[in-house]
């Protein structure tokens, strides 16, 4: 008796055992546990930690809470202007009522995804290329409103989504580099022009100052000289300056009104023609040095000495009668 006793209480112990192992169940931190009754939800969700359910007459499934980050495949589509693009997002959710995720949708994961994907299409054809390139903020909030509205009723909330590429046609991307580039070359000429204009400007400004002040413009061609000299050039070009012509010219004006008799003029002329022609015209004499002030003549002197030494020497000799002598005519 004792023996079937033992027996039947260790029997007990192994059904009871094994009835608690079927019926222990444990929830993660992260998880919300729905049980299902003989295919009836019970009305409470089961927390995290342990907990137990009926074998055989319950079923507990478990719901991930945890923010879910998901892909969209590339959606290829037409622009609102009429641009192929293919675009790409990734969307993230999370589950806020673990009974509806189980009851009211099969799959949620799958449910998203397609409604993920059925939006970014359609936004594509609303959209314009430009406010796929650059207006990215306002696409991802409208997107987002699509895909979360009908995710409500699943007990899904969609946290954000976000446009991560733009592939475009290698025709579009030649298209938008050249017009980029016309782009720059239109402002490079603009602020080209900016800069002429103010420092023409300018220029007129210091020629209005130099036009008063004749030495300024001596004194800016030294600067020039010294600037030119700086960078160790074999060859010097040196303009004449126009200052010293207008005033020999000047000087020139009270000699020509004391002018020679006709007779000697003539045969001064005669005398000097071949001499003026054989000379270069940078060494021909103009007026008389003896005419002139005393001022006027120390300028011509060093004048031609200057132009001497950098011409070169005239093949032709000069007619030795050039003093106007009345000799020269024998």
């Amino acid at each position: 008796m004792i023996e079937e006793l033992v027996t039947a209480g260790v029997a007990l112990a192994s059904v009871g055992t094994v009835y608690a192992m079927a019926a222990a169940r444990v929830v993660k931190q992260y998880e919300r546990g729905v049980v299902l009754r003989l295919g009836k939800l019970r009305s409470g969700v089961r927390g995290p930690g342990f907990t137990m359910i009926v074998p055989f007459v319950d079923r507990l499934q478990k719901v991930n809470m945890q923010i879910v980050t998901m892909p969209v495949p590339g959606q290829d589509g037409i622009t609102r202007d009429n641009v192929t693009v293919r675009v790409d997002a990734v969307i993230y959710f999370k589950v806020v009522s673990a009974a509806d995720a189980v009851i009211q949708v099969e799959d949620y994961r799958f449910a998203v995804s397609q409604m993920a994907q059925t939006s970014l299409r359609s936004i594509i054809g609303k959209s314009e290329l430009d406010d796929l390139l650059s207006n990215r903020e306002k696409l991802n909030q409208g997107l987002e409103l699509m895909i979360d509205s009908p995710a409500v009723e699943w007990g899904v909330s969609i946290d954000r989504v976000e446009i991560k590429d733009v592939s475009l046609p290698e025709t579009m991307k030649r298209s938008m580099a050249r017009q980029a580039e016309a782009d720059r070359e239109r402002r490079a000429r603009v602020i080209n022009a900016d800069a002429e204009l103010q420092a023409s400007k300018k220029l007129a400004e210091a020629a209005g100052v130099m036009s008063e002040q004749p030495a300024a413009l001596q004194l800016r061609l030294l600067q020039t000289v010294v600037a030119v000299a700086a960078e160790k050039n074999s060859t010097l070009v040196l303009p004449f300056p126009v200052e010293l012509l207008r005033f020999l010219e000047r000087a020139q004006q009270p000699a020509q009104q004391v002018a020679p008799p006709a007779s000697q003029a003539q045969q001064s002329s005669d005398r000097t023609a071949p001499t003026q022609r054989s000379l270069p015209e940078a060494q021909q004499l103009p007026i008389q040095p003896q005419e002139l002030s005393a001022q006027a003549q120390q300028l011509l002197a060093q004048w031609q000495q200057s132009m001497q030494e950098q011409l070169p020497p005239v093949e032709t000799p000069l007619d030795p009668d050039f003093g106007g002598s009345k000799s020269g005519q024998d």
